[in-house]
């Protein structure tokens, strides 16, 4: 499976979250939770991934295991939330149908949003103190938040939206990292919205001074598809981000989506998810390369510039995720050659 020395290297990520080492969860603190992004930069670093994140431990919160913090952490925080709720908000919430995997509204919008007490820099900040080497910090995306609130003062999706995006490209800008990656896994879902998504992405991706990606896929909780859709409805968003590369979910997907992404502009790199999260299954470097192989056939030879897992591993345990990490490195240096 060699091929030629001239085509573009293909590089190795992780999406995110990492499985929580258990002695953080059983005691956390803030040198536990530094020693925890160790131990997670260091399994990916001897793995030999290229691109390592510090695990989203930053975002960790006992309280909110739901989601790993994907959503809870970034607006409880924020001015104008009100994070205490009673029965009325989860009634008006569920009427919503916007999110069906939550019961209830991370927050209900009762003023103007702002930054109140988030930092991502301090976090980021922390990440890159036991970081040895380039890393990837993620951020949860201004659309998937807003479909997570009860909203009652902007009683405007688009405005509500929009409002998040301005706070989070404050928070973006200047992170001490290779790269700011923005996740969004309700957009493959809503394709219809794509306009405003990728409006609010592009806030937010205008301010990151380094590598811009998109990581986008279709949900997972349990090993269960969350949103139905493909990659066909969603060319068009694709196209309209101002990313550098896009991270998506293929390895649990249908045959067809890969076809569908010859359209996208050449101008975005494209990330092929070839380990697949919501099983158990440790893939064979042979597995890997033949994923990247089929896709590169599909695709044409250097559109494929990172291969990565389909999602984050938080829901897989360590063991797990560090076999698929290994053979995903593998996999890709038995393609290359």
């Amino acid at each position: 499976m060699s091929i030629s020395s001239s085509r573009p290297q293909i590089r190795t990520t992780t999406v995110g979250s990492y499985p929580v080492p258990d002695w953080f969860a059983a005691s956390p603190s803030e040198q536990a939770r530094l020693d925890a992004m160790r131990v997670i930069f260091d399994t990916q670093r001897q793995a030999g991934i290229d691109l390592p994140t510090e695990g989203e431990i930053y975002r960790f919160d006992l309280n909110h295991p739901d989601t790993n913090g994907m959503i809870d952490y970034f607006v409880g925080p924020m001015a104008g939330m009100r994070t205490q709720l009673g029965r009325s908000d989860w009634e008006a919430f569920a009427r919503l149908h916007q999110m069906q995997f939550r019961r209830k509204p991370a927050a209900v919008v009762i003023g103007e949003i702002g930054e109140g007490g988030l930092n991502l820099l301090a976090d980021c900040m922390a990440a890159a103190s036991v970081a040895p080497g380039p890393f990837k910090f993620t951020v949860t995306s201004p659309y998937m938040l807003s479909r997570s609130l009860l909203d009652n003062f902007y009683r405007d999706f688009d405005a509500l939206t929009m409002a998040i995006a301005h706070v989070l490209a404050d928070q973006v800008a200047g992170l001490p990292c290779a790269c700011v990656q923005v996740d969004e896994a309700n957009i493959p879902g809503n394709p219809a919205d794509g306009p405003l998504a990728a409006r609010a992405i592009n806030i937010v991706l205008d301010r990151v001074k380094g590598e811009k990606a998109v990581h986008l896929c279709f949900g997972n909780y349990g090993g269960q598809v969350i949103q139905k859709g493909d990659w066909k409805s969603l060319i068009d968003f694709l196209n309209s981000l101002h990313a550098d590369h896009v991270v998506l979910e293929l390895a649990h997907r249908p045959p067809e989506d890969l076809e569908a992404l010859k359209d996208v502009d050449s101008r975005v790199a494209l990330g092929i998810g070839v380990v697949d999260v919501k099983v158990n299954h440790i893939e064979t470097p042979d597995e890997i390369a033949r994923r990247i192989e089929h896709a590169e056939r599909v695709l044409g030879e250097g559109r494929v510039r990172w291969v990565h897992p389909d999602c984050g591993f938080w829901m897989l345990k360590r063991s797990v995720a560090d076999r698929k990490i290994a053979a995903l490195v593998q996999g890709r240096d038995r393609y290359l050659g």
